[in-house]
């Protein structure tokens, strides 16, 4: 199924292809395994992007790196010391940040961290199975082409705190956000609690959601970007 869905989505475009994107899933909590490994399918085909669950890639190359998703990554220590020195150099340098779902769970110690996800942490997430809910969304490069009310299963997480007035919440179900942006020094960071199942990446919505938030990170789209209301968004 996902090999199907990676062909209608065209994925594998050359034009992408220059974009150096680095798939960090290090885990020292529960790992989402299917998830992460649908996730790095996707990621790989879509930007030739580079999957690793070794922390010491951030001491070793990030200078080339133009995004990084953090893909569930989860727990305590993920990075440590100088791995954690580099990363926030290269953040508020101009280094984009794309996290998802767990990783607002890792590394909850760690200052800056909690800065590059707007201030939220991981607090909860609703009791029961997965739920189908309404995700209300708000214009931004990553809801491009997303409907304003957009139907779809998931684990959805309550955070505590939630992100604070540095961040700019896109999408929400029933009030409680479940994606924003925040700028940190130069550098950009967009995180989505959207995508707990691997089936997530089957849907050719949440593939674009992710998609165009690596290239919004990456500078590649206007943050600021604005559209009419309505007729274009479903």
């Amino acid at each position: 199924m996902l090999a199907l869905a990676l062909a209608a989505a065209g994925c594998g475009g050359g034009g992408d292809r220059e974009l150096d994107v680095l798939v960090f899933s290090r885990t020292t909590a529960y790992r989402h395994a299917p998830a992460i490994e649908a996730g790095r399918a996707v990621l790989e085909e879509r930007f030739g992007a580079e999957t690793t669950d070794d922390a010491e890639v951030f001491s070793e190359r990030l200078r080339d790196v133009d995004v990084v998703v953090l893909l569930q990554t989860n727990g305590p220590g993920v990075l440590q010391g100088a791995q954690r020195a580099v990363f926030e150099r290269w953040v508020r340098a101009g280094g984009g940040v794309v996290a998802i779902h767990a990783a607002a769970n890792a590394d909850r110690d760690w200052e800056f961290y909690g800065e590059l996800l707007g201030g939220a942490r991981f607090r909860d997430h609703r009791p029961g199975p997965l739920q189908r809910e309404t995700v209300h969304t708000e214009p931004h490069a990553s809801t491009d082409g997303l409907p304003r009310r957009w139907e779809r299963s998931d684990e959805w997480y309550r955070f505590d705190p939630e992100p604070g007035p540095a961040a700019r919440v896109v999408a929400t179900v029933d009030g409680d956000p479940v994606a924003w942006w925040t700028e940190v020094g130069r550098g950009r960071a967009f995180y989505t609690a959207m995508g707990h199942a691997a089936e997530a990446w089957d849907e050719p919505r949440y593939r674009d959601h992710v998609v165009a938030a690596i290239e919004w990170a990456a500078l590649r789209t206007d943050h600021r970007l604005s559209m009419v209301a309505g007729e274009s968004r479903g």
